[in-house]
């Protein structure tokens, strides 16, 4: 979370200076801050495409400010010119405080933000923002905003106190009790004459976990901005906190008000008539109870048959034609081959309706059942993240085993990345987004899916890149499904990619979340590099890229890595964050590498201090020394869907707290 340079006096008074009638008439908007993303990557020219998109999506907003929800999302164009716009009004104001804040906010974007492709807006009533990469169902922290409001509490322990209670709160409510829409207010007495209002909003689009993950991100952040302080209002893309020693906001049904308990003192004979009393209704209550459980278990064991059901309808839903698939491909023909690996051949097709797909044509020797085919299929149908590549169905018919999966545009990461001409395409904007994109692919796999799944098979090949350079990560022909509180796993035969393997897998076969974020730290540092860690080495040391990177960074040298081809158009804080989060996920000992929920966490804060990582198990100097066969270019296991690839601190200590928005 950060607090804007440009926020001004007037603003803070405005917001401590709020009366209980604003926002529920039709006066004009309470602007809070806007964002607009300044980099010529993200300008577009007046009159162009991209303009008349956002004119169209916009006037769109606009005209479904009154809805229901208060809450709408629009997209125009295609390709490179694709506009993505959403607003969200405050959950308790009226339709036509909601219309005429998006209204506002539609006309000042434009005012403040000219030509930017990615912009935000905040008023007390509402919030609009556009971008031109795909921001539905997706979470999104940065940029953040804080403001605290400047008289100081009395109490400010108790305050503390009574604080944090409210706010996990209702971040629960908001995040997990769909009644309440993502919207949900409190109002906690703090003294005889004091109350503590307080209001929690999360975008009706994001999951509950997405939510939850928001709203305590904006809670971590109130020690830093407003401790102390009687009222604050911390603002991200996603969600909003708010609280104050005012009611701000309308009271509503959504609005949580605690209950109180009186005690009174009774005599002896009425403690026996209260006795009786209690008989009475306890063991009716306790009959009621009964039966209650009794038609829950009925009612439990109904909907697990008709999941079943649907889970057999889904499997024979996606099942699709072995003949129409063969007509795709012209009969899979050479011309449309797409890529080959250990698992089969993909191939490039085109349906009877225009829909391009990537069809893998699994060999025969892939070990597959039908049975357990069929099961695959289905868990990765269920498998919805705009990082992750999206399968459309499967086929099944004899010997033949095909999987059919939407077509990405722009092939694998590897064609770009180690292509001397090509990778003077991909900007580091374009490679942070790649960076970040793979990390909260990762994240969804391990931790916000309905199944946690190791993938096991990372790297720059099995990443592929849609038309605007959005990551998407592919190949789940070597991927583990853990059960419900399954931590790790262990396999006689070891799969995957040399180079991209942890230790404790390559030698004893031992998987875990952990694993993948190794993979993730390799593949990082070739994404800065442009080298790849197989086909790297230093002649007179004999040395990898993890090791040859490890010595850089402790020497303060980690900036004499970058690629070349970026020609110093990079920045140096997230470069030299980049570096050492790569570090920190190739550490020999699994308990001290990160999880990926605080790999994105780190990506995504712009006021962070990383822990120093230790040596890579590459590294000269560490207990285990080149545990992984030093083969260039081997590799076990199948290679990227849709890929024609064939191979698989300036100083220690430093502390990253430069803070600014990207």
């Amino acid at each position: 979370m950060i607090r804007p340079h440009g926020t001004t006096i007037t603003q803070l008074l405005l917001l401590s200076l709020l009366y209980v009638s604003v926002g529920f008439s039709s006066a004009t908007p309470t602007y809070v801050t806007e964002y607009c993303e300044n980099t010529t990557a993200n300008e577009f020219f007046p009159n162009s495409s991209y303009q008349l998109n956002l004119n169209l999506v916009l006037s769109s907003l606009t005209s479904n400010a009154s809805a229901r929800n208060g809450f709408s999302n629009a997209t125009a164009g295609q390709s490179n010119n694709t506009v993505y716009g959403l607003f969200l009004c405050r959950g308790d104001v009226t339709h036509d405080v909601c219309r005429n804040c998006v209204e506002t906010a539609s006309l000042e974007i434009i005012r403040r933000c000219p030509n930017r492709k990615v912009a935000y807006i905040w008023y007390d009533e509402c919030m609009l923002r556009y971008s031109n990469l795909f921001i539905f169902s997706t979470i999104n922290e940065v940029p953040g905003f804080s403001f605290s409001n400047s008289p100081n509490i009395s109490d400010p322990d108790g305050f503390r106190e009574l604080l944090i209670q409210v706010v996990n709160r209702l971040t629960n409510r908001v995040a997990f009790d769909p009644s309440v829409g993502k919207f949900t207010t409190g109002e906690y007495n703090f003294t005889s004459s004091q109350t503590l209002y307080s209001l929690a909003q999360c975008t009706p689009d994001l999951s509950a976990n997405d939510c939850n993950r928001c709203l305590r991100g904006s809670i971590a952040q109130i020690p830093i901005c407003c401790d102390g302080k009687q009222g604050a209002i911390i603002l991200n893309p996603s969600c909003s906190l708010r609280y104050d020693m005012y009611p701000f906001f309308r009271v509503t049904a959504v609005t949580e008000v605690p209950s109180t308990t009186t005690t009174t003192n009774t005599s002896t004979g009425k403690g026996r008539n209260r006795s009786r009393t209690i008989v009475l209704i306890v063991i009716p209550l306790i009959s009621v109870l009964v039966l209650l459980c009794a038609i829950f278990v009925s009612f439990r064991r109904k909907r697990k048959r008709a999941k079943a059901e649907d889970e057999v309808q889904m499997v024979d839903s996606l099942q699709m034609d072995f003949d129409t698939i063969k007509a795709s491909t012209n009969n899979f023909a050479d011309v449309n081959k797409l890529g080959e690996g250990g698992f089969g051949v993909v191939y490039k097709g085109r349906l009877l309706d225009g829909q391009e797909i990537a069809v893998k044509r699994l060999s025969r020797n892939s070990g597959q059942g039908e049975m357990q085919f069929k099961n695959e299929g289905a868990l990765l149908a269920k498998l919805q993240h705009r990082n992750l590549v999206r399968l459309l169905g499967f086929c099944l018919e004899g010997e033949e085993k095909l999987l059919i999966y939407e077509f990405v545009y722009n092939k694998s990461l590897d064609h770009f990345l180690f292509d001397p001409i090509k990778r003077a395409d991909l900007t580091w904007e374009k490679r942070y987004r790649i960076i970040v994109g793979v990390a909260r692919g990762l994240l969804y796999l391990h931790e916000d899916s309905r199944h946690r799944i190791i993938h096991r098979d990372l790297k720059a090949s099995n990443i592929l890149l849609d038309a605007q350079m959005n990551p998407k990560i592919a190949d789940f022909g070597m991927a583990r499904l853990f059960v419900p509180d399954q931590i790790e796993g262990k396999t006689r035969r070891v799969v995957g990619t040399y180079g991209y393997m942890p230790p404790e897998y390559a030698i004893r076969g031992q998987f875990s979340v952990k694993s993948d974020a190794f993979s993730f730290g390799v593949l990082l540092l070739e994404i800065m590099t442009g080298q790849r860690n197989n086909a790297f080495y230093q002649t007179e040391q004999a040395e990898y890229l993890l090791t040859h990177a490890w010595r850089r960074w402790k020497d303060g040298a980690a900036l004499e890595l970058i690629d070349p081809t970026l020609h110093d158009h990079y920045s140096r804080h997230e470069v030299l964050k980049c570096f050492q989060i790569a570090l920190l996920c190739v550490q020999e000992d699994v308990a001290d590498r990160p999880t990926m929920s605080s790999v994105t966490l780190m990506l995504d804060s712009y006021s962070v201090t990383l822990a120093l990582p230790s040596p890579p198990p590459f590294y000269i100097g560490s207990r285990t020394k080149s545990v992984i066969p030093a083969k260039k270019n081997e590799s076990q296991g199948s290679e990227s869907d849709q890929s024609a690839s064939k191979v698989s601190p300036q100083s220690v200590g430093m502390s990253l707290t430069e803070v600014y928005p990207r």
